[in-house]
This record gives C-alpha cells, structure tokens and sequence, in this order.
C-alpha cells in the first residue's frame, strides 16, 4: 500500500541488520508517486557498500542523499545502529544536490559554480522564488578537518540563502566517516543540497553552554591538524585539567562534553570542542584554532530547556512543524545519556517537533563550524501565516 504524503514529507525509519532489508524497509515506507527526494541517516555499523548498492537497487530513480552518524533521531526519538529517513514530494519541494569529492581543493569559484548549479536544478521545478524561499543542508566528512575552509567558500557563494548541516560520524570510533551521493558512500567528501519550498521554514542553531570567568589564550599550535600543543604558555592539558578541577588520567570525552572551551564573536560564544588528549599532553579539537585566539571555560546549563524554548520560539512563528531537520552534536547525546529518564524526556520532544536527523561530529550554520549544538531547520505546514 502506497504511502500517500499529506503535507509533502513522509518518514520512516529501519532497525533491520542486513542492509538490503534496510534498502525494502524504506522503499516501503517513503516511496509513492510524487517522491522526489530522499535523505538518511545511518549507522557506520552497517556494510557501507552493500547499503549503498539496495538503496540505488530499491530507490531506482529517486536521488538519494545521506551520510553516516554517531546516533540517530528517528520518527520514534533518539534511535541507535538503525537508519532514518525523510521522503520529499517534488509537488511541495524543489530539490537538487552536488558532490564535492575534493574536500581540500575546494575554494570560492568552485562553490560559486556549484552553487550556480544548484539554482539552476531547483528553478526547473519553478515551484516558488530563489530567493526567501530556499535554504541548504552541507553534510560533510566529519574527520576530514578541512569543514572550515568548505564552509568559508559556501558561505560566499550561497549569499542570503540561510544554510545548516552536520559533519558525518561513525559511531563514536573517530576512524572513518562518510557520506552518501549517488548509490556510494564517499569518505573525505562533502554533500551539498539546496531545498526550494513555497512552505515557511527557519534556519537555527542553539546550545546550553555557560561562559565561565576564565579565559585561556592559544600559545602554540598546529591549526592544520588543529592541534594545540600550548595554553597560556604551558602543556594544553595540563591547563585545561588544572582548570577544571581533574587529573590528568580523568580526561575523557565526558569531562570534554562537560567542560568545553569557546571564542566568543560579538555577542556569541561558539565552542571550540576537544576530540582528544594526545601522549605529549597536546589537546587535539573538533573544530578550527588559531595561534592568539582568547577561549573561554564554558560550562553546561540545562540541556532540555534551552531545546524546548527553541521549539516554542519556532512554533509561535511557523505553527505546528511539518518536518524539521536536525544536527545534534554527539557530545550533547552522551551527556543526555548519562540519565535514562533525560533520554526519554529529549526524545519525547524530537518525536513531537517531528525532527529526523543525526548525531554529528560538529554542526554547520550560515558558513560556521560549531561545536555541541542542535542546529537544524523547521519547516512549517502549508497554510499558515508565518515568515521567514
């Protein structure tokens, strides 16, 4: 029985092990005559290329986009080794997508014609203006440390198009991430998707992180690998643990999620989020740092308030939420994790707010790589009287 799509997008979800009862899973659930688009979110437990091969075989002609994560949010919540899936009819959405396959040779005049290209695809479908009504989504290889300077160029190119995304994760293994572009899973890749829509939508990010009094500067580093050998002029992580009131031996990513570090821009603090502590006591992070930037000790708030007023904020401008996507960092999972009774609480809210996304290793928004946010885009049923 087809699955015919009340407002434009129809959800699924698989917890199926072979990846070709993944691929019939999903086919039965999102495909009916108008689908146009999908995209997914995956475990890296799965075989990658056998996926990749059911999803083309099962999906014929639909383009399929996706990429790999560290958790997944599911029409059900939060969800884990399974695949998440929103179909999009081409009747409410104009869709088009690219691949950017080398990573470290992207720059301006490469996103300006991908982007040019984008434009193009989704005009063809004239479904409503360019302009105020299209936003985009970046999935980028989460290890490929060179989100930055894809992001600087996009973020150019795109001009007033608002855009949001997630690097890809795998599980919390730090070895291999990927994306998905036409029946493949890429690695050292970037997918780049623009959706033009006559319905009402918002661009967002939010965190729940406090800032502290204490500030360190960044006195030696290696920004390519972004390693910071030195804080305040001494063994980065032997400062950072004096900080924060642990030993050395104690640092791990829980105390990270706990106790991050962020520049502040204006008015805003964007966290800078550490992936590791390395032998020579260097801290390695998630995110670009340069020598002399100035990082404040930041520390956690409530995680479920700060999300639910997100949510109210949204709603009173765009009414009930059709869909709304979402990059969720990996850090703020696990530190929800650590109580059950904060999990079903968080995933209770995802499943209302009708949010399908992933648990990433860093979040994109407006041509910025950040870190321990919920970023995404909520995008309002037909037929009510919000803006952009």
């Amino acid at each position: 029985m087809l699955q015919e799509p009340a407002e434009g997008v129809v959800t699924a979800m698989s917890q199926a092990l072979e990846a070709e009862t993944v691929a019939q899973d999903l086919a039965r659930q999102l495909i009916h005559p108008y689908l146009g688009f999908v995209l997914f979110f995956c475990s890296a437990e799965y075989d990658l290329e056998a996926l990749g091969h059911a999803l083309q075989q099962y999906f014929g002609g639909v383009r399929l986009v996706g990429c790999t994560s560290a958790g997944e949010i599911t029409p059900q919540g939060y969800g884990r080794n399974c695949v998440s899936a929103v179909g999009f009819d081409h009747r409410s959405f104009s869709i088009a997508s690219a691949l950017v396959d080398e990573m470290d040779r992207f720059g301006l005049i490469d996103a300006q014609q991908l982007v040019e290209r984008l434009v193009q695809d989704c005009r063809v479908n004239s479904l409503a203006p360019i302009k105020g009504h299209s936003f985009a989504l970046t999935l980028l290889d989460g290890l490929s440390s060179r989100e930055e300077v894809v992001l600087a160029a996009l973020g150019a190119a795109f001009g007033s198009i608002p855009h949001f995304g997630g690097s890809a994760a795998d599980d919390n293994h730090l070895k291999h991430t990927h994306v998905y572009y036409e029946g493949q899973f890429h690695a050292g890749a970037a997918v780049v998707v623009l959706f033009n829509t006559c319905l009402d939508f918002e661009v967002f990010s939010t965190h729940h992180m406090l800032p502290g009094s204490e500030k360190l500067v960044v006195t030696a580093v290696d920004s390519t690998s972004r390693r910071v050998y030195e804080l305040n002029a001494e063994p980065a992580a032997a400062v950072y643990a004096r900080l924060i009131g642990v030993s050395l031996e104690d640092l791990d990513y829980r105390v990270f999620a706990a106790h991050p570090l962020a520049v502040r821009i204006g008015e805003q603090h964007y966290v800078r989020s550490i992936q590791r502590v390395n032998a020579d006591l260097s801290l390695s992070f998630y995110c670009a740092v340069e020598n002399g930037i100035v990082l404040t000790a930041m520390r956690t708030g409530p995680l479920l308030p700060n999300l639910e007023s997100l949510f109210q904020r949204l709603q009173e401008k765009l009414g009930p939420p059709l869909l709304t996507i979402g990059c969720d960092c990996f850090l703020r999972r696990l530190e929800i994790e650590e109580d059950a009774e904060a999990v079903a609480r968080t995933s209770a809210v995802l499943r209302q707010q009708r949010v399908i996304g992933f648990n990433s290793y860093g979040e994109q928004f407006n041509g910025m790589h950040i870190n321990q946010t919920f970023t995404g885009v909520a995008i309002g049923r037909r037929g009510h009287n919000g803006g952009h």
